[in-house]
């Protein structure tokens, strides 16, 4: 299933689980005892907080890191849903709270000033003015426009306030009012919600990770510059093997030192791990990342994963192109040593600004050569004058996907580079009738 059906799948999902949550609430017998606007502000203030806190749950849950819906959806379409619905939720938790008060305030007729000076005496309920504005701050530090602005450590230690949002609006779910009243079925479905949602994080977020970390007791061998900014970390260990991975994914790492255990970075393996030695290749994009480069050897390392759909897994048709450019040629270049090739299944198309761009090409080439595949190097800087992935000479040379691959309508095509320029290929490869099912995209941020 293409990556974007993927993310309406999921999406569908989303708002389906809300829609049980509202249904749960319309089959009890107090939310037919509507009467007056009060009651109709208050109603729809209910309705408001319980999709929204629905929502919440399935975000926690897209967050986690659940391997299933990495095999199924892949966890970068479940991380672009769990972003899609920040803004919806912070909406309609603002809904729920000033619905609420006015329709308390109008039944009352106190006001809405005075009505909400009354909730903050009532139990529980300034708990729930904190989670709110946690999660305000939360959505807020993850707008575009904010987070660029924001380092990454600072962005990472904010986003996980929405934990301590999601526990600190409990308690007036189960003691405000009667919508969750004790030995209702609502209130078994909002307890087991939490549960099922906090519980996949714990699981998969910190006691996998530590299972692992224990397990195969990962540590830094050595850190090899290959390039201005551009370092391989090698990792020695215990049957790293049984990790699983597959050419191409990635891993969620953390690198136990005084300057980096805060940070997690995930990274795609640049080989396919042996069973003690496994390697991840690494750009200097940020202060964090730019840390690895200094690294000891002997650093324990944790990870979460391997995770990831850019596999031979997804392959469906009989040939195999492999698009990369900068950094993204870390998982082209696992992928290709993963995968068995007969001789001319496979061409590589490897794209670089300059000389200093050529990461991992050498290997890339000799991988290519063992394999019978075909390589096709590409350097040079974007042409401007179009909306072009290939450079200005080979515009005027007319290489275009076609070209490059002639048969690109009888294979699955792998992409990973900047977004922008990635965007550019899986495009022409669309106007050219490749299936959408057959092109595997992964993003690079550079």
């Amino acid at each position: 299933m293409p990556p974007s059906r993927h993310g309406d799948l999921l999406g569908v999902a989303a708002w389906a689980s809300a829609a049980v949550a509202v249904a749960l609430w319309l089959a009890s017998p107090g939310s037919h005892a509507v009467s007056g606007l009060g009651g109709w502000l208050t109603d729809a203030g209910i309705v408001a907080g319980l999709v929204a806190t629905d929502l919440v749950l399935v975000m926690l849950v897209l967050a986690a890191r659940v391997p299933l819906l990495d095999r199924v959806f892949g966890q970068d379409t479940a991380i672009a849903v769990h972003r899609s619905l920040g803004k919806p939720v912070l909406y309609l938790l603002l809904a729920h709270g000033a619905l609420l008060t006015l329709g308390y305030g109008t039944a009352s007729g106190s006001g809405p000033v005075a009505e909400t000076v009354s909730l903050f005496s009532t139990p529980d309920v300034p708990l729930a003015y904190l989670g709110l504005g946690l999660f305000l701050v939360v959505v807020v530090s993850s707008v575009v426009a904010v987070r660029r602005h924001l380092p990454y450590e600072v962005w990472h230690v904010v986003h996980l306030l929405s934990y301590a949002a999601v526990l600190v609006a409990l308690p007036h779910m189960l003691s405000a009012g009667s919508v969750l009243g004790q030995g209702t079925w609502q209130r078994v479905y909002w307890i087991a919600a939490y549960v099922v949602a906090l519980g996949l994080v714990a699981l998969y977020r910190f006691a996998v990770p530590l299972v692992v970390t224990l397990r195969h007791r990962i540590r830094v061998v050595a850190v090899e510059p290959i390039a201005p900014g551009v370092v391989s970390v090698h990792l020695s260990g215990r049957d790293l093997d049984r990790l699983g991975v597959r050419g191409g994914q990635y891993g969620v790492w953390r690198f136990w030192s005084a300057t980096t255990w805060w940070h997690a970075h995930p990274v795609s393996f640049s080989a396919v791990p042996g069973t003690d030695r496994a390697r991840i290749t690494v750009r200097e994009l940020g202060a964090g990342s730019a840390r690895l480069a200094r690294l000891r050897p002997g650093t324990a390392v944790s990870l979460e994963g391997p995770y990831g759909l850019f596999t031979d897994v997804a392959r469906t048709a009989p040939y195999l192109a492999l698009v990369a450019s900068g950094i993204g040629i870390t998982p082209v270049r696992a992928l290709l040593e993963d995968t068995d090739l007969r001789p001319g299944e496979a061409t590589v198309l490897l794209r670089g600004t300059d000389a200093s761009q050529q990461y991992l090409w050498q290997e890339t080439a000799e991988l290519a050569a063992a394999t019978g595949t075909t390589l096709y190097a590409m350097v040079g800087h974007r042409a401007r004058s179009r909306a072009s992935w290939a450079t200005e000479e080979d515009l005027r040379r007319g290489v275009t996907l076609l070209s490059v691959f002639p048969r690109l309508l009888e294979s699955d095509l792998y992409v990973c580079g900047p977004q922008a320029w990635s965007d550019l290929v899986v495009r022409e490869a669309r106007l050219a009738g490749v299936p959408e099912h057959r092109i595997h995209q992964e993003r690079f941020g550079s």
